[in-house]
């Protein structure tokens, strides 16, 4: 073993920031080609737009074969991701795009879909279209003789294929013909489609998570292909969305038996700590948990992480309590200093909005926070700051990168102070997010709070569509047997 691995193997930190003084680690290997040993450079590292990557390089030394290949390092994300993308114009097909080599891609107009690459890339939407141009017209000779059905039927999705390219410098009044949607399926959640209004949603770029089938979970190496239903674990069908019901109630038993040992800690002035990984670097380290009463509110669980290896640090709140029976929408006029040190708990299923700093935040953004509003308004700076994807790097657009700034600027004076008034409008489906009432019990002149009917739309994400709360108990008997 060489002296680069075993300082490799003694680091505690697997993936690293991309500089000039990276050094890869090197492992002897089999060449596939003469059947000898060749060598492999591994480099683990850190590089915009794709997170984590391992860029792997082999060459053998006795036939000459050489091979290089970059792989995501990230791990496969809870859900997997839809980015449907409406191209209508020049700039639409200069969004970059970070392909997954689990990605597929598909033109439903075209009734074309290109299934996942062999390697992962960084383009754009004009790139992977030529892409696909250039390799459909390969062999397009061959089929002429061969078969000149197959030949004509190509001929006419190139023609489609070739018109996409030529669409308008701006959109205009009337939509281009040659107008399409470009849907990008990532099963592990690791692609991603530039958004041209960061940090505000991007009208023409639509985000849906999903949950994996059995086809995509075995293909991705989480279940077992060669076992039937009836050999699967419980885990594994969990995995799958089988056995929802059943395992609901066993779920929900779990969660009270947490919410019983974090809520006995809390009273005995104890803060419960357990193992978990670091989201940023995987390694093992310590989550503490706490309950903590809100006054005319309810319970709620904060968690938090530090991890000694790389630094990061991450701070959760999980609501406890009932489901509501209405969603609730509370907005807020922020007039001075004094509504900023106002406490507000943001729940993960909340989106939030402030329509003067053009702030539009989705659901799931900077998951449950609780926090003051200037400290929500400094993490969410923070936040953008660091993680906004496609504004760093020599593939930035400076116009973009200015209007940013712009708006980081504008973000940073609310925090501090400097721009009142504002508008702050909480809208979460669960009704577990707060803001504090400074006249409670009487009402707050300056907050109003609306209840509505969730949509079926909400409470398929939120999985309530599928829960049975009426005779539960025979219902799940039935169902397991």
């Amino acid at each position: 073993m060489s002296d680069e691995l075993t300082k490799d193997a003694t680091d505690s930190q697997l993936f690293h920031d991309l500089d000039a003084e990276a050094s890869a680690t090197e492992i002897e290997s089999l060449c596939m080609q003469c059947h000898k040993n060749g060598t492999t450079r591994l480099l683990l590292t850190r590089i915009p737009h794709f997170k984590s990557v391992i860029l792997m390089a082999f060459e053998c030394t006795h036939c000459g074969l050489k091979n290089n290949e970059v792989q995501s390092g990230e791990s496969i994300q809870e859900y997997g991701l839809v980015h449907q993308l409406r191209c209508t114009s020049k700039a639409d097909l200069n969004r970059q795009i970070v392909r997954n080599n689990t990605a597929s891609i598909s033109i439903p107009e075209f009734e074309f879909t290109a299934p996942p690459a062999t390697n992962s890339s960084l383009t754009t939407a004009e790139g992977l279209i030529t892409r696909f141009i250039e390799d459909l017209a390969a062999d397009q000779d061959q089929r002429k003789e061969a078969v000149p059905e197959v030949y004509q039927a190509i001929e006419v999705l190139l023609e489609k294929l070739r018109n996409a390219l030529l669409l308008p410098e701006e959109d205009g009044e009337t939509e281009s013909p040659h107008a399409f949607i470009m849907v990008v399926d990532d099963p592990t959640g690791n692609s991603y489609v530039e958004n041209l209004c960061a940090p505000k949603p991007d009208p023409k770029l639509a985000i849906r998570q999903f949950r994996r089938t059995r086809e995509q979970m075995i293909q991705m190496g989480l279940l077992n292909a060669e076992a039937d239903d009836s050999q699967w674990s419980e885990r594994e069908k969990e995995l799958v969305g089988q056995g929802r019901r059943t395992n609901l109630r066993k779920e929900m038993e779990a969660a009270k038996k947490v919410m019983q040992a974090v809520r006995e800690a809390s009273e005995a002035n104890e803060i419960m700590t357990f193992p978990a990984n670091c989201s940023s670097c995987n390694m093992p380290g310590d989550t503490r948990m706490q309950m903590v009463d809100i006054p005319h509110f309810q319970e709620v669980i904060i968690m938090s992480t530090t991890c000694e290896h790389c630094g990061f640090k991450s701070n959760e709140v999980k609501c406890g309590g009932a489901i509501s029976d209405k969603a609730k929408r509370i907005t807020l006029i922020i007039e001075d200093k004094d509504d900023l040190s106002r406490d507000i708990l943001k729940s993960e299923t909340s989106a939030f909005k402030i329509p003067e700093l053009d702030l539009d935040m989705y659901a799931g953004t900077l998951g449950g926070r609780f926090t003051t509003i200037e400290g929500l308004l400094r993490q969410v700076h923070d936040e953008l700051d660091r993680r906004i994807p496609f504004l760093e790097g020599d593939s930035a657009v400076a116009e973009r990168r200015q209007r940013f700034l712009q708006f980081l600027s504008r973000l940073e004076e609310a925090a501090d102070g400097k721009q009142f008034p504002l508008t702050l409008t909480l809208d979460d489906p669960m009704a577990h997010s707060y803001i504090q009432n400074i006249y409670a019990p009487d009402p707050d002149p300056n907050m109003t709070i609306e209840e509505y009917e969730r949509t079926f739309e909400e409470n398929e994400d939120l999985g309530l569509n599928d829960m049975i709360v009426e005779n539960y108990d025979q219902t799940a008997n039935t169902e397991t047997a």
